[in-house]
């Protein structure tokens, strides 16, 4: 875990507010689930250097992933039983 940041209940999380907390010292590729897809994200994301990398929703285009990125999806998604 690199940042974390803790709101209320009522505090969407793709807000602006949020995303600056998490992503302030952060670049490269950000994997996240279905749920942070959102273009207006992306694009906040990107003008601080940082790719919003997630899997496309069932209703959406399929995109061409990198391998390595498929492959931490997968990493993040598999569920690991102890």
């Amino acid at each position: 875990m690199i940042s974390f940041c803790l709101t209320g209940a009522n505090v969407d999380d793709r807000s602006d507010i949020v995303w600056n907390v998490l992503t302030k010292d952060l670049y490269g590729k950000l994997f996240a689930g279905r749920g942070y897809i959102s273009q207006n994200l992306s694009d906040f994301l990107f003008a601080d250097g940082v790719n919003l990398v997630t899997r496309p929703r069932s209703n959406m285009k399929n995109k061409l992933l990198p391998f390595g990125d498929k492959i931490m999806l997968h990493k993040m998604h598999k569920k690991v039983y102890h």
